[in-house]
């Protein structure tokens, strides 16, 4: 046991150990029966929700999001995974983690498999202990000092580590593997094990029986026996047991497992050696892509390299076994990157048979990238052209479309809520707006791109310009909304953007024909690549981390999509709103006519818009009056329920249901009433509860309206106003990509001009700093010159 590795006056490795478990993420306060193993789980904020884990196997997985089927998983530990920066001894935070996360999956009915590195580093930590205590124990017997010199540690021998790290090393995982009611059996194996055919039935059967009996096998070989590694060993399509990377594909094959994970120290298999210039992460690699990829040298510890790992994974791959290897040591995703890859995430690199028909997302954001590029170049009125040709094949071709909206509506009766089919659905009168709207933006796209917005003499012949230019590739992820594809699709020709849309799969026939058509209309001047829908399965969280081609995000959907986003982003900004949390507050010297009418048009002429009114703030003057009286009755008859805020309910006998929480976005027929004293105290309550989006005042009186306008601090605020026109197309803007409560860039309904950004253009004549010093030649004006007048037509 632990206890033995260290000579006696040390403290016991395992009862230092214990405690650090204990205040680590392995202490938890439950124990996981197998009777709830089915149920909901979670551990270190993690969530897990067991999936039917059955599958014959015989064949790959051939997508990432097939892995949470996978029942039986091989986990291999590099050994630059479990050991430490110096090379002796364990890394056991990372050990810990991936302990946690292989519970984790075992516990919800899974088997487990771990092939695990570590022995000779663990052995080597306690030789280097022994020789240590040995060496200062002799020189305290022949120097008499209790001052020690300098003592050297000889190279020590690999075997010699292993052979006395091994107990130690399955110790801690027994420690570890205990804190989740778990039992861990140990197995070391040769070459010889696999060749031999009795001996290959035993552990097959051994391993079976562990599995049976929900005990997870932890394998290595034995490094304290097994012969140096024979060159060019693999005979007849049968992998020799070299290092632990060809002992876990010939594990994982022998034993019919569904999925091989491979932990390493890089983030998975790159085209070229990791850290060159040119070095692209590859997401998937299929057979036959090894001419493809350049291999660099091998690990810093351990047998293998990337050449050895692929080698064995297309071993493996070929048994029917699925592969992913990923990186095991990244502090910031080792904690659930095992996890992270059952649950089909995006993690390192996929191994597959089966290619996809079209292009990967990777390769679909180079096209977007450089078409968009392709794009800002055209004359302005070229773009415009595009725009044109685009809403008139919405008109054109309005039967096609219709007759695939109508697959999807159909596809989606009884799945989708009713106000999620009324944004689904297509119609003649939408698509006449629609080609309406796209008009307009092409009509405002003329100067757009390459607008000169400042223009300043630095120097004699030394002249800057600020200038608007695309901000690269957008990646808009909209629900239910296929409108919303060619409303952003001519935003993004008219900024000269390169596009990457991802839609709901509800809309899914309705996407296809109106990207197709988008298409059509960027071949007319040879740009079609710059606006490209993803089809691939690929999971918005997995598209948030593209942050080499992604310079933008714009969700359009529900708050709950909105925050998903802004969560799973990772270095992309997301440009929206999570709420539309919208006020009106009704002054007392609000006009009676007025107030009615404003009410129903914000709460029900669309409820579930962002933009839809979600709280009334009633001056307190105004209770108990005919024009309360009128407002009330009128929501009565929308069928509105009614929810109190505090104040409101204190003035009632008896009162609607009081309110949950003032910061509610309720997206229907429902509305929070509360009251205030004065105008200031609206304000206030608006900052407090609301979401920056869209404000309302309802007054007569100006002064108190403009100092309402002045103060509220919201993307949008209006006076005697609908909150409904919060809108692109109502502003004029043509259309929008979304509204945006942000601070920085673009803020509101988000048109031609959020999707802009500037750089500088400095032209001279072999002007260099030098000269304007202080003893230069030349000196600095600074002057402001006249900038072109933009073309308003």
């Amino acid at each position: 046991m632990l206890s033995q590795v260290y000579r006696s006056g040390f403290q016991p490795f395992h009862q230092r150990l214990l405690p650090w478990v204990q205040s680590t993420a392995l202490s938890r306060s439950h124990r996981v029966q197998p009777s709830t193993i089915r149920h909901v789980r979670s551990w270190s904020n993690i969530p897990f929700i067991t999936v039917p884990l059955s599958r014959a196997h015989g064949k790959s997985f051939a997508h990432r999001s097939e892995l949470k089927h996978a029942k039986r998983i091989v986990v291999k530990l590099g050994s630059a995974v479990v050991t430490r920066g110096d090379e002796c001894g364990l890394a056991l935070g990372r050990l810990a983690s991936i302990v946690e996360q292989v519970s984790v999956l075992q516990n919800q009915g899974r088997e487990m498999m771990l092939v695990t590195s570590g022995a000779v580093a663990f052995g080597k930590q306690r030789l280097r202990h022994e020789i240590l205590l040995s060496q200062s124990v002799r020189q305290a017997l022949h120097s008499g000092q209790n001052q020690l010199k300098e003592m050297a540690i000889p190279v020590l021998e690999a075997r010699a580590c292993a052979a006395a790290g091994q107990s130690g090393l399955m110790a801690l995982y027994e420690a570890m593997f205990t804190q989740y009611s778990i039992c861990a059996a140990q197995i070391l194996v040769t070459n010889l094990d696999f060749h031999d055919e009795q001996k290959r039935r035993n552990l097959n059967g051994t391993l079976h029986e562990l599995l049976r009996m929900n005990i997870v096998p932890i394998v290595n070989t034995n490094d304290a026996v097994v012969p140096p590694a024979e060159p060019n060993s693999d005979l007849q399509g049968v992998i020799s047991v070299k290092d632990n990377d060809s002992l876990a594909a010939r594990l994982a094959v022998e034993m019919k497992t569904d999925l091989l994970i491979v932990l390493s120290d890089v983030e998975g298999l790159f085209d070229s050696p990791p850290g060159s210039d040119d070095a692209k992460l590859i997401d998937i690699f299929y057979p036959g892509d090894q001419q493809s990829v350049t291999f660099g040298t091998k690990s810093r510890v351990g047998m293998g390299g990337m050449e050895a790992k692929v080698k064995a994974a297309l071993w493996a791959l070929q048994g029917g076994t699925s592969v992913v290897i990923a990186n095991g040591t990244h502090p910031k995703v080792s904690g659930h990157v095992i996890t992270d890859i059952v649950e089909g995430k995006k993690v390192g690199t996929f191994f597959s048979e089966v290619k996809p028909a079209g292009p990967t997302v990777e390769q679909q954001g180079d096209m977007a990238r450089s078409g968009g590029r392709m794009l800002a170049t055209l004359e302005p009125e070229q773009r415009a052209e595009i725009i044109h040709h685009l809403a008139d094949l919405l008109t054109d071709q309005r039967d096609e479309i219709l007759l695939a909206n109508k697959k999807d509506m159909e596809e989606a009766e009884g799945r989708l809520a009713a106000p999620l089919l009324k944004r689904l659905s297509l119609s003649t009168s939408k698509l006449n707006s629609l080609a309406i709207g796209l008009r307009q933006i092409a009509a405002s796209s003329q100067d757009s791109v390459g607008r000169v917005l400042r223009r300043t003499r630095i120097a004699k012949n030394l002249e800057l310009e600020q200038v608007t230019v695309p901000i690269g590739v957008l990646l808009v992820i909209f629900e239910s909304r296929p409108d919303c594809l060619p409303q952003v699709a001519a935003l993004a020709i008219a900024s000269g953007n390169g596009l990457l849309l991802k839609g709901g799969k509800e809309a899914t026939h309705s996407n296809r024909i109106l990207h197709l058509l988008a298409q059509e209309a960027l071949s007319i001047h040879g740009v079609k690549e710059a606006i490209q829908l993803v089809n691939t399965r690929e999971e918005v969280e997995d598209l948030c981390r593209l942050d080499k081609m992604i310079d933008l995000i714009i969700p359009r959907g529900s708050s709950q999509l909105v925050r998903d986003i802004q969560k799973a982003a990772k270095g992309i900004p997301v440009m929206g709103h999570s709420e539309g949390i919208c006020h009106m507050y009704v002054d007392s010297e609000a006009s009676v006519d007025k107030v009615t009418r404003l009410v129903r048009d914000s709460k029900c002429e669309y409820p579930a818009a962002c933009n839809a009114l979600e709280t009334l703030l009633i001056h307190r003057d105004l209770l108990r009056t005919p024009l309360f009286d009128q407002i009330i009755d009128m929501l009565r008859v929308e069928q509105v329920k009614i929810h109190a805020g505090p104040k409101f309910a204190s003035y009632l006998t008896f009162s609607p249901s009081e309110v949950k929480s003032l910061r509610t976005e309720y997206g229907d027929l429902e509305l929070c009433i509360e009251v205030v004293d004065s105008v200031q105290e609206a304000i206030d309550h608006i900052h407090k509860y609301g979401s920056s989006h869209t404000d309302v005042i309802v007054t007569e009186n100006e002064k108190t309206a403009e100092f309402f306008l002045q103060h509220v601090d919201s993307a949008c605020v209006f006076w005697n106003a609908s909150t409904r026109f919060s809108d692109g197309y109502r502003f004029g803007l043509g259309a929008e990509v979304g509204i945006s409560t942000s601070r920085i860039h673009a803020r509101g309904p988000v048109g031609l001009e959020g999707l802009l950004t500037t750089k500088w253009l400095l032209r001279g004549q072999d002007h260099v700093v030098s000269d304007f010093s202080e003893h230069g030649s030349l000196k600095y004006l600074h002057e402001n010159l006249p900038v072109p007048q933009r073309n308003t037509n």
